[in-house]
Order: structure tokens, then C-alpha cells, then sequence
């Protein structure tokens, strides 16, 4: 559903002219870029920077591991509490007030950090830290929800793209690049700087108009009800909850086994770590160019294709190991160059995927149910390849893997199919 509202609101008595950036397609475009940029940050601090500081800082490794592993529930159970931010909507209340209570309690929750000692603070920086998580993850589901109410079908491929750019940027300025301000500045400058980017993120959105029905209460919970209930009786639903489980299974593999797959071939630690750094910036174009191109091959075509790309790469590496007694590493990166550069492709365009297949009635829950499912992906594929590994070898973990993904294929054509058949039952309905 696209928004009726003017482009810009204005003020009276002729103050500063608030701009609608929902209302223009270059507006939503830099808007879901910036708020996927301070949803990056904070999943950047506590993945890639926290471990190293707490562990610079004296804390034990059991307990880094142990509250790294509580930080990451919010996000993986975030589909349960998505329902309130679809069906707790008003007029006065919408995901724009989600998004931003959320941010405001974000920061809130995170500024103590700045002077409270790690060691001699730990379960406080735990609690902390958790209501942070949860209040990020809400975030997630609002920010995801007002994307797909808010944007035509037809530029949704672009737009993930550019928020894919978003969160990888918001990763690494918090991540690896919080451990360098923590290195001259001490920590309370990286707090400061996640606070202010979540905050300042949050003023965009104050000109946002959202289209709300005026309906009571209970209606909406009725409401509610018969949608999600509608839409988990659809094959589509279920065929996309199977593509999300699977298709990733080759790269994200490969991904968790890169690490030490390099080292045991001889490549210093330092080129490991510069080349992670640098292969960010193969995986953001990707994205960008991936989701503008599933906007004009069509989706399923674009997955595909994608799909099929990155599973061509991990052969090839996949082929060298296997081949050459010592591959030179510049072979070697170069395969993974290749991966990362379709894994942004695929990602853009199955998103978009994703939200095609999302009610925006739902566009929290449904669209959460997708994303739980593609953490399923990554956790199962990282387990599985490390069980094959243990038994046989690297290339064998990267081909198995990638052959799951091959066998995701189907699902797709499935999908189209069903779009086919729904498009030519109803009015107006969306093709796959």
C-alpha cells in the first residue's frame, strides 16, 4: 500500500518545513538505508566489538560466550512478539511510534555502558545489554513491517539492497571500527557514538505519515486473527518457510568454515582478518546491484540465478583445495571474492522475496517468520558442515552444503506456480 500524504508537512507560522520521506521513492530509499544503518551498529557492538572489549577488559571467556549466546535470543525469538507490533496499531500509534520508542529505549538502555566497569559491573552490563537486544530486535520487526506497507512491490529489490548496504556499514563502523576508537578513545566514545546514531536516525521518521484504519480494538485483534490465520494456510507461506531454511546452506557454510579453512592453508592471520574487512565491500555491491536487478528480471529469476552463482563459486573453491596441493592464496580469495559478491545478490533479491510472499497486514510476524527461519539456515548449515568436516574434509563440508542449496530450487519453481495460479484468481494480486 503506498502512503497518501504530502510530501512535506508544514509548519505553522512558517517554521521549518518537516519532510515526509515515505511519500517519494528516493525518500524511502534514504530512510530504510539510515535505519537499517543504527539496526547495523548495535548487531556490529555486541557480535564483532563487545567480545573483544569485555575480554580486554579481564571478564572470562565463559562468560563472554555465555552472554553473547543470551544477546542473540531476542533476535531469534523476535517472531513472537511481532504480532503486537502488527495488530497494536492506531492512528496515533504506528510503526513509526514502534520504531521509535524502540530506538529511544535502545540508547537509553545502552548509555550507562559508558561509565559502568565491565568487570566490576558484569551482571548489570547483562542486564543492560539484554533489554537493549530486545529493544533492538522490536526495532527489527517495526522497521521491516513499515517496508513492506510502505513500498510498491516493484522497487522492494532495490530497497533491500540499499539497507543490505546499510546494516553491513552499521557493522562495520560499530564493530571492527569500535575496537579502533576503543583503542585511542577508550569505550565510553564508541557508547556515545552507537547512542547518538540511534537517536539521530530516529528524527527522520518525524515527518512520516503512515495510512492507519480508524477501527477499534477488538476489530483489529479480529482482524489480526483472520489474516495470520489466512496466510498460514497458503502454500506460499510454507513453500517460502522451506526456501528460507535451505537455500543459504551452501554459503553460510562456507562462510563459518572460511576462517579456518584459510589458516590450516597457510595464510596468515592479518591477510585473513584484511581480507574479511576488505570482502565487505564485494557483498554491499552485490547487494545493491542484486536487488536491482530481481526488480527487472522478476523475483523467482533473480533468486535463481543468484542462487545457482554462489553455488558455482564454492565448487570452484571447493575444486582448487581439492586439485592443487597448495593453492595460492590469492586463488583462494578470489573464490570467496566470488561468494560474497553473489551472497549480496541473493540476499537482496530473496528478501525482496520474502516481502512479496509477507501480507502487509502481517509485515511484522510473517516477514519475522521468514527471517527465524533463515537464522535456522545458518545455525543448522554451520552445524552440519562442522559434522561433515569432522569426518571427511573442507571441500567435501563446502560441496554437501551447496547441494542442499541446489535442492532449494524446486521450491522456487513451486512458488511461481502458486503466484501464477493466485494472480489469475485474483484482481489485481501480485506476480512471483
Amino acid at each position: 500500500m503506498e502512503f497518501l500524504a504530502p510530501r512535506q508537512t508544514d509548519p505553522p507560522h512558517g517554521g521549518v518545513k518537516i519532510v515526509n520521506l515515505l511519500a517519494q521513492p528516493k525518500g524511502r530509499i534514504a530512510l530504510f538505508t539510515l535505519l537499517y544503518l543504527s539496526e547495523g551498529g548495535p548487531i556490529g557492538f555486541i557480535w564483532w566489538a563487545l567480545p573483544t572489549m569485555l575480554r580486554t577488559a579481564g571478564v572470562a571467556v565463559p562468560q563472554i560466550t555465555a552472554l553473547t549466546a543470551l544477546l542473540v535470543l531476542p533476535w531469534v525469538f523476535k517472531f513472537l512478539w511481532a504480532p503486537l507490533v502488527d495488530a497494536c496499531r492506531t492512528p496515533r500509534w504506528g510503526f513509526r511510534a514502534w520504531i521509535i520508542t524502540a530506538q529511544l529505549a535502545m540508547g537509553a538502555a545502552l548509555l550507562p555502558l559508558s561509565w559502568l566497569d565491565p568487570v566490576e559491573h558484569f551482571p548489570w552490563w547483562g542486564a543492560l545489554l539484554l533489554l537493549h537486544a530486545f529493544c533492538a530486535a522490536t526495532q527489527d520487526v517495526a522497521i521491516d513491517a513499515l517496508a513492506i506497507h510502505a513500498v510498491p512491490e516493484s522497487q522492494r529489490g532495490t530497497l533491500n539492497g540499499c539497507m543490505q548496504t546499510g546494516m553491513l556499514v552499521g557493522r562495520s563502523l560499530f564493530g571492527g571500527g569500535a575496537l579502533l576508537i576503543v583503542s585511542v578513545w577508550g569505550k565510553q566514545w564508541v557508547i556515545i557514538a552507537l547512542v547518538t546514531v540511534i537517536w539521530t536516525t530516529s528524527l527522520c521518521l518525524l515527518g512520516a505519515k503512515e495510512s492507519v484504519e480508524n477501527t477499534g480494538f477488538k476489530n483489529r485483534i479480529a482482524d489480526f486473527r483472520l489474516h495470520l490465520s489466512s496466510a498460514f494456510r497458503r502454500r506460499t507461506t510454507w513453500l517460502g518457510l522451506a526456501f528460507a531454511l535451505t537455500a543459504a546452506a551452501g554459503f553460510e557454510a562456507t562462510g563459518q568454515l572460511a576462517g579456518p579453512f584459510l589458516v590450516d592453508r597457510g595464510v596468515p592471520e592479518k591477510t585473513i582478518g584484511v581480507f574479511f574487512g576488505a570482502v565487505v565491500v564485494a557483498t554491499v555491491l552485490g547487494g545493491l546491484i542484486g536487488g536491482k536487478l530481481s526488480d527487472r528480471w522478476g523475483r523467482i529469476r533473480a533468486v535463481a540465478v543468484f542462487l545457482i552463482g554462489f553455488v558455482a563459486m564454492i565448487v570452484g573453491l571447493a575444486w582448487t583445495d581439492l586439485a592443487l596441493a597448495n593453492p595460492n592464496p590469492t586463488l583462494l580469495f578470489s573464490w570467496l571474492t566470488g561468494m560474497y559478491f553473489f551472497i549480496g545478490l541473493f540476499t537482496a533479491a530473496s528478501y525482496a522475496l520474502f516481502m512479496d510472499l509477507t501480507d502487509p497486514r502481517l509485515g511484522g510476524t510473517q516477514f519475522s517468520a521468514f527471517m527465524a527461519a533463515t537464522n535456522g539456515c545458518e545455525s543448522g548449515s554451520a552445524w552440519a558442515a562442522g559434522r561433515v568436516m569432522a569426518t571427511t574434509n573442507y571441500a567435501t563440508a563446502f560441496l554437501v552444503l551447496s547441494a542442499a542449496s541446489l535442492l532449494s530450487l524446486p521450491l522456487l519453481v513451486w512458488l511461481a506456480k502458486a503466484g501464477a495460479k493466485k494472480a489469475d484468481l485474483e484482481t489485481g494480486a501480485p506476480t512471483l
